[in-house]
């Protein structure tokens, strides 16, 4: 394609904890995605979505899906939501000490 970047895919495993967030609504479960696989993300992918998010395609055990990163201005680091879906079929909760796989691109 002409003009166009064309970016490499990136894949990134880690061990992380999962965490509950309990807004004022709703209760969501997030990893946060280490400081160093964060900066490179953000410096390989390119334009991003609403919200800075990141598209991706994450796996945790055996569970596969799409969904996004989103950045925290706070820390640097991206949140990967989890959802009940998953954490059902996986057996997870928050606390837990969880693998995960990322592949954006």
């Amino acid at each position: 394609m002409r003009g166009q970047a064309v970016l490499p895919e990136q894949s990134h495993s880690f061990e992380t904890e999962l965490w509950l967030y309990n807004g004022a609504k709703a209760s969501w479960h997030f990893i946060t995605v280490p400081s160093g696989i964060s900066r490179q993300i953000r410096f390989f992918s390119g334009k991003t979505n609403g919200f800075g998010s990141i598209r991706v395609s994450a796996r945790i055990g055996e569970s596969r899906w799409a969904t996004s990163l989103f950045p925290d201005k706070q820390s640097g680091c991206y949140y990967l939501p989890v959802k009940a879906e998953v954490r059902k079929a996986q057996g997870i909760s928050a606390g837990d000490l969880v693998g995960v796989e990322l592949r954006i691109g």
